[in-house]
């Protein structure tokens, strides 16, 4: 009977050279932008404003920022967690506001102002994708 122990360290990476990790959190990152994106629809209703429709470079930022390289990437997660932890408690509030039969529009407004500047900020992190589209790789 062999009870030799196999020493060789578990891979991390995947075919095509991600790593698990890498693609968790790059999966976390995209569903946090999505909240946010749904957030922000609230917030325009509250705001008595028709949703906007989110642009290719909205609904791709995720997968656009993660092509673009560590730093940014890592920039895009913390500017995404600070999103959230402004619009989490002003969405509450909103609530709170809306329930007491409150107007809650104006401030719904500076709110959705505030979340439209932040991801705009996030949004120049991406490279100027030209007449092209964004880069591709096979």
């Amino acid at each position: 009977m062999d009870l030799r122990m196999n020493m060789q360290p578990t891979s991390m990476t995947q075919p095509g050279g991600r790593t698990r990790l890498a693609n968790a959190s790059a999966s976390a990152l995209s569903r946090q932008w999505a909240a946010l994106q749904d957030a922000a629809r609230v917030v325009s209703a509250l705001a008595g404003l028709e949703a906007e429709r989110p642009s290719p470079e909205i609904r791709n930022f995720p997968a656009l920022v993660r092509d673009c390289g560590a730093w940014r990437q890592a920039i895009a997660e913390d500017g995404i967690a600070d999103l959230a932890a402004m619009m989490q408690p002003g969405i509450t509030a909103l609530l709170g506001v809306n329930a007491r039969g409150a107007d809650a529009r104006p401030a719904a407004l500076a709110l959705l102002r505030e979340f439209n500047a932040a991801r705009a900020s996030l949004l120049s992190l991406l490279p100027p994708a030209g007449d092209l589209g964004p880069r591709r790789s096979a």
